[in-house]
C-alpha cells in the first residue's frame, strides 16, 4: 500500500467519525502528547529514566501503538491542510539528496561514531 492510499484511508476514517472537524491546534496538541509517550519509551530504554528509581516501565508492546497513533494524528493534520504526504515526502527527498551529499555525510558519520 502506498502512503497516499494510507492517507486516504485515514482521512475517510476521520471523516466518518467527524474528527476532520477538530481544529489543527487540538490535533497537534494530541500529537505532542503521543510523541511524549514515545519519548518515555526512549528515555527508559536508554537508561536516562531508571525503572524503580522514580519511574515506571512503559509496556514495550505499546510502543508500536504509540508510533501508529502519532502517525495517524500527523496525517490528520496534513489532511486538514490538504497536504499530499506522498508527493511532499518524495519531493523533499530529492531536495535532501542535493543538500546532504552521501559521500560527505558518510564520512562525517563514520568520524562522529568513532
Amino acid at each position: 500500500m502506498h502512503l497516499r492510499e494510507i492517507q486516504d484511508k485515514l482521512n475517510k476514517f476521520d471523516k466518518e467519525r467527524g474528527w476532520d472537524k477538530f481544529p489543527a491546534s487540538l490535533v497537534f496538541t494530541h500529537l505532542i502528547e503521543e510523541l511524549g509517550e514515545i519519548s518515555r519509551h526512549i528515555t527508559v530504554h536508554e537508561g536516562y529514566k531508571v525503572v524503580g528509581l522514580g519511574h515506571k516501565a512503559p509496556k514495550k508492546e505499546d510502543l508500536s501503538r504509540e508510533f501508529a497513533q502519532s502517525f495517524n494524528l500527523f496525517t490528520q493534520i496534513a489532511n486538514l491542510f490538504q497536504i499530499d504526504l506522498e508527493s511532499a515526502v518524495l519531493s523533499e527527498l530529492e531536495i535532501m539528496k542535493d543538500r546532504f551529499p552521501v559521500k560527505e555525510w558518510s564520512k562525517h558519520m563514520n568520524e562522529w561514531n568513532n
